[in-house]
Parts: structure tokens; sequence; C-alpha cells
């Protein structure tokens, strides 16, 4: 077994393992409808869930396959998809319609049905961001809406994003239980100890179930690859992200120097002003 590099006291929630550990086994359910309650109510509506199949296949051969983080109902019969989405993907709104319309197709009825639906909430946990016009407003609540008269057309289909890099209050700012549900999941892996404000029940189950001295040799083997993959994961993004930079600063230098020349400014100046060598702005 390798445990090399895990130093931490709490399991990162942004690995597979440790956002299923927190909110995808039945024995902490406890946590997702604390967690659902605090996001989309702001009281105890849920009072039970139970988990469900989270593969899914579509209606025919060739659709996609859609595997869920979590996927759940409540007493009433609606609808809770959460995802942990670790990156950007180019058409990540497109997936969360797609998945939107597994729990809707799945409550179609043979024979007389009157197209009665459940409500169904997807949820994106994000940990990035998408909307850079306003650096606070980090949750976004969207329905169905008639755009002449801005009022809900259907309220029974609700997507919800967290903009989790953009949350950033302190111990000392936590009001709300949805305020102490994202402080957790924005910090949980880089605490030391547990913070004062957190001194409640539900987080009880939470810092027990998250602590890693506690976890078996099997879940600790499996915690340690999990977060070796976000590791790598984390560190191929990175990478890239530096390349982009640095691509668009050498594009902005060339352009700055090619002006520069053109106005016959001298080659060490043009040097000095945009970084590049001799033989780059000659070539220019």
């Amino acid at each position: 077994m390798v445990t090399e590099g895990i130093e931490d006291k709490y399991v990162n929630p942004y690995t597979d393992f440790g956002f299923k550990l927190l909110f995808g086994t039945a024995m902490n359910k406890e946590l997702l409808i604390s967690f659902l309650n605090a996001l989309l109510f702001k009281e105890e509506v849920i009072k039970d869930v139970t988990y469900l199949n989270a593969e899914h296949l579509g209606t025919q051969e060739y659709d996609r396959r859609a595997v869920f983080d979590v996927y759940c109902e409540n007493e009433k019969g609606e609808k809770f998809l959460v995802e942990m989405q670790r990156g950007e993907q180019q058409f990540f709104k497109d997936r969360s319609v797609f998945y939107s319309t597994f729990p809707i197709r799945e409550q179609g009825k043979r024979g007389e049905w009157d197209y009665e639906l459940k409500a169904v909430y997807v949820v994106g946990i994000l940990n990035f961001s998408f909307d850079n016009s306003d650096a606070e407003y980090f949750h976004h609540e969207v329905k169905l809406v008639d755009l002449y008269t801005h009022k809900v057309f259907y309220n029974k289909l609700t997507f919800v994003y967290l903009e989790m890099p953009k949350f950033n209050k302190s111990e000392d700012e936590l009001e709300s239980m949805f305020d102490k549900w994202l402080f957790v999941l924005r910090n949980l892996a880089s605490l030391l100890e547990r913070p004062r404000a957190l001194q409640n029940r539900v987080f009880d189950r939470l810092f027990e179930t998250a602590e890693i001295a506690k976890f078996t040799k099997t879940e600790l083997s499996e915690y340690w690859d999990s977060l070796k993959n976000f590791r790598d994961w984390y560190s191929v993004i990175s990478t890239a992200e530096k390349k982009g930079r640095e691509e668009g600063e050498k594009k902005k230098a060339i352009e700055v120097a090619r002006y520069l020349k053109s106005s016959g400014t001298s080659i060490e100046l043009i040097i000095g002003a945009t970084g590049l060598s001799k033989e780059e702005i000659e070539m220019l």
C-alpha cells in the first residue's frame, strides 16, 4: 500500500473518493440531506433520500452513457443530481441539460399517463469560475423563464451552479448553514482542526467521516489513488493554463515589437521593452 504524500488531516472533497464518501453513501446520507436543504430550501424540507442507480443508458443503443456522481430522490419522489465539476469543460452546461433528461424521461409511465412530473434538481459544484463578469456572484440558480414577463415558466426543473473559487468567506463571516457548507467544501482538505463555527451534529458526522487517520487500509489505498489522480489532473490543467498565458504574452510582445520596429525604434530599446531576443526581432 502506498501512502506517501498524504499529510492532510481531512479528506479532499474534490477527489472522486472524497466526494462519494461524504455525499454518495447511504451511511452518510444525513450529510447530503443537510447540504441539499441548505442549498435549495434554506430549511429542513427534505426529510429522507434514497440513492438511485448512478449509471444510465439512453433509450437507444447509440445514446450516450451518463454516470452521475450522486443521484437520489426524496420522500416526495423529487430527483436530485449532484455533480462535482473538477475542471471546466467546453460544454459543461450542455452536459447538465443532457443529464437532466434522464430523471425526466424515467418518470414516463406505460399506458394512460397525464404527464405529471416530479421536480428535478441538477446541482453542479464547480472547482472553477465560468462567469468572470462578477467576482462575487457565485451562486447561480437557473429555471425556465418567460423572457417577456420575467416570471418562472416552469418551476420543476432547476439548475444550480456553485463557483467555488469565488467563495472567500472566513470562519468569522459564516452566517447561514449554506455558508458553512460552502466553507467546508472549499477548505476541508486544508484544515488542521475543526472550526468553532462548525459545531453541530451534522458536522460532527462530517469531520468524523472525513478524518483520514480513521480510514481502513483499503480506504486509505483507494483515497491515495484518487488523490493522485486529482493532483495529476490539476497539474495538467495548471500547465496548460500557464502555457496559454505565456503564449498570449509572447504574442503581445511580438505585436509591440513589430510596431516599434516599423516606427524606427532601435533594436536595443525593443529588446528592453518586449523581452524578445535580437534574433526574434530581426525576423519580424
